[in-house]
Parts: structure tokens; C-alpha cells; sequence
């Protein structure tokens, strides 16, 4: 569907850009992507998938990124000094980002949906169903983290893979930069889609890569913390997916966040890193969308 434009969203008053796809009356889930993610990062064949099994489907560009409000004359955080602890520079936490979630579905008129979030989306999700949970329907935390440093680690070479060495100086640079990604970060278990992988890192670029607003996101995640114990909190019923493979969030970060939820369901994907690959779109959609219709018939 077209892209659209709330304004004027959450207490921050930021501008959101947005696309439904699927029949309004469905279920209604809200996907939010991670650290310089963007709303055509999520692979459009999971969406379809997800449309197909009778799911209304949002996605959105964060504050940040894209088209959506960017805090340009906000501070560039050290991100390496965040990570050794000096938190003076932080623009926003996850907190923030989740209350702009819950403002953009007061500016669509929901009062509660299915959310639905990966890596640093999925710690927005975990923080929405914790903060607003008359918002958050269900949960679905994939390929994400506890925010225990102990858990869900990174290895040196993903974290390289991330952002390491100079930014790229132009669109050609930064696809081919992803698509280098994919080789550290993607999944080892199954044939890598590159095209696809090259096609939405152009659309990225062209729709506003901003590496300043990726260093803010990534110290919102380092100033929040810890949520294990707030998880205990959480009554959504939740799933949480992990690629046994994952070298960005090792899947310690997802047993963990399993652990902390009360009745969270956890699977394990074997072969799978930190990206979709296109052959589990049906089986991720379904797990989703089976999660979707438990909620909805408890409610």
C-alpha cells in the first residue's frame, strides 16, 4: 500500500512515516525493525506471507531513520564510550521509541495490536509490552536480547560487519557494504538471497541512511539496560524466535528472554543468523499469525 505520513506522534511530537498492507479488519500487527532499519528493510515476501494469513500489517519507519523525524541537531553519541559506560550524551532511550510506537497507533485509531519486532525492535517490543501493555495485544521478540550484557552477546566480527572501518561515501558503497554484512551476519543454513539483500540496501539509502541517527539508536539500547526482571512483568502472550546461528544477538539472548516471560514460547531456528531467509518466510509467518489467533480467542 501507499506510504503514509502521521504527524505530531507521542509525547516526542514526531513525524512518522508509515505503510499498511493487508484488510484493515484483520488483526492488526505492528512490525518494527532494528538499528538503521527502515520500513522496506522487513523482506516483502514475509510481509505477504503475513498478509496471507489474515494479518493487517504495519510497518514504519523509527525516529531516526528513513522518513520519519531525524534528531539532527541532537549530539553524535560515542558509541564505544557509551559502551564503556560514559552515558552523557543519550538523546533518547527504548522507552522513548516504544511511547512512539503507542503514539503511532493513537494517530491510526488502535487501541491494541500484535507487535512484532526484530534485534533492537524486538527490545522496543519487549518495552512496549512492559510500559503499555493495554497496547500490546502479543508478542513476538525475534532475533533480540534481555539487555543483560551477559546474554545475547556479540562477536568482534559482527559487530565490524555493523559499522566498522570508514562509512560508506556513496549508494553503491553502502550496498555493497550490506551485502558483505550478510556473510558475517546472514544465515549459514541456507542460500544467501544477495539480490535481495543489495535491492532493499539501495532503498534504504535512497529513503535516508543516516549513520548519526544509527549511533543514537544504538546508545538508547546501551543507556536502557537490563529488562529481565521487567520482563517477569509481561502478560501478552509472547513467542520469541532465535537463529541457533545468530553471531549479532548469540541466542542466549533469546532463551533468556523466553525465560523471563512468563509463558513464552521459544523456537530455535537452526541455520538461521540474524536475517530472514526467504525459506522460512512461510514458517516464520505461520508461527506468527498461529500466535495471533491464540490471542485473539483468549481476549
Amino acid at each position: 500500500m501507499a506510504e503514509e505520513k502521521a504527524l505530531n506522534v507521542g509525547p516526542a511530537g514526531i513525524e512518522v512515516a508509515f505503510e499498511r498492507h493487508g484488510d484493515p479488519d484483520d488483526p492488526s500487527l505492528l512490525m518494527i525493525m532494528g538499528i538503521g532499519g527502515q520500513l522496506v528493510s522487513w523482506p516483502s515476501g514475509l510481509v505477504a506471507e503475513l498478509v496471507a494469513r489474515g494479518l493487517h500489517v504495519i510497518l514504519f519507519d523509527g525516529r531516526d531513520s528513513g522518513r520519519s523525524t531525524h534528531l539532527r541537531d541532537a549530539p553524535v553519541p560515542d558509541v564505544a564510550a557509551a559502551m564503556a559506560g560514559d552515558l552523557s550524551v543519550v538523546p533518547y532511550t527504548l522507552s522513548d521509541l516504544a511511547a512512539d510506537c503507542a503514539g503511532l497507533l493513537d494517530a491510526l485509531g488502535l487501541g491494541s495490536v500484535h507487535v512484532a519486532g526484530a534485534s533492537m525492535g524486538g527490545m522496543i517490543a519487549q518495552t512496549m509490552a512492559i510500559e503499555h501493555p493495554a497496547r500490546v495485544r502479543s508478542l513476538t521478540s525475534m532475533m533480540s536480547t534481555t539487555g543483560d550484557p551477559s546474554v545475547g552477546r556479540s562477536n568482534a566480527e559482527a559487530l565490524r560487519a555493523m559499522g566498522g572501518g570508514a562509512p560508506p561515501a556513496n549508494r553503491e558503497e553502502y550496498a555493497d557494504q550490506a551485502v558483505r554484512a550478510m556473510s558475517v551476519l546472514g544465515s549459514p543454513g541456507f542460500e544467501p538471497d544477495l539480490a535481495g539483500a543489495r535491492e532493499r540496501a539501495e532503498r534504504v539509502y535512497d529513503r535516508g541512511w543516516d549513520p548519526a541517527g544509527m549511533a543514537r539508536q544504538a546508545v538508547a539500547v546501551i543507556a536502557s539496560g537490563d529488562r529481565t526482571e521487567r520482563l517477569r512483568e509481561v502478560v501478552a502472550p509472547t513467542l520469541v524466535i532465535h537463529g541457533a546461528d545468530d553471531v549479532m544477538f548469540d541466542v542466549s539472548g533469546g532463551k533468556a528472554t523466553a525465560a523471563a516471560i512468563p509463558g513464552a514460547e521459544l523456537v530455535v531456528v537452526e541455520g538461521m543468523g540474524h536475517n530472514f531467509p526467504r525459506q522460512l518466510w512461510p514458517d516464520l509467518a505461520a508461527r506468527i499469525a498461529a500466535l495471533v489467533r491464540r490471542a485473539e480467542k483468549s481476549r
